[in-house]
């Protein structure tokens, strides 16, 4: 082989290994739950203010203690971290009948703080570190919020890591950074689940 095919040759692999490196990767990304379509789930350290409507002696503010736990009057503790206002609400309701016989004392639960929710930011970003934002917030979102991507940054081999909450087993969702930039694969740009880690090696 000549020098000169040699150097083709050479540079033909190198691009392949560019193209192959660039490429979008493949992933059902339907198939994650969007928190944002979602009924909120109550976590560690939310305030909440329970409500009982005619008993104002059982009106409850309270924020979510490490144990996932909170405590009312007459029932105790209850556990609140993994429920959402609905199915809270509903334990409280059932629980509190033994002891009011009243139907008009009616239940609200409400979220008047979130601070649970909360994801990571790891790898070749800026501002690597914890974030707990107010709201929910996209992959690209959390990497803007950490600084974006660094020189050192490889935007194909972007990873969500994020933990089933059914299994307890981590998965890793590869994600093309470019693609969601400029919203070529929308579809891709997910809303951060609370503990979620997003990764740009």
């Amino acid at each position: 082989m000549t020098l000169c095919y040699r150097a083709m040759a050479v540079a033909l692999a190198a691009a392949c290994l560019v193209a192959c490196a660039a490429s979008t990767p493949y992933y059902d990304y339907s198939k994650e739950p969007d928190p944002s379509n979602m009924e909120y789930v109550i976590g560690v350290s939310d305030a909440l203010q329970i409500n009982v409507w005619h008993q104002e002696d059982l009106t409850t503010a309270a924020i979510v203690r490490p144990d996932g736990l909170i405590t009312m009057p007459l029932i105790g503790d209850i556990k609140a971290a993994g429920r959402t206002t609905t199915e809270l609400r509903a334990e409280i309701t059932q629980k509190m009948s033994k002891f009011i016989r009243d139907e008009s004392a009616v239940v609200t639960v409400a979220i008047t703080a979130v601070n649970s929710y909360g994801f990571t930011v790891a790898g070749n970003v800026e501002a690597p570190g914890v974030y707990h934002p107010s709201k929910y917030v996209t992959v690209a979102e959390a990497i803007a919020q950490a600084g974006g991507p660094n020189k050192f940054a490889s935007h194909a081999g972007l990873v969500l890591i994020r933990q089933d909450r059914q299994t307890g087993k981590y998965r890793r969702i590869p994600i093309n950074y470019d693609d969601i930039r400029s919203n070529k694969k929308p579809e891709a740009n997910l809303v951060l689940m609370p503990g979620d880690t997003v990764y740009l090696p």
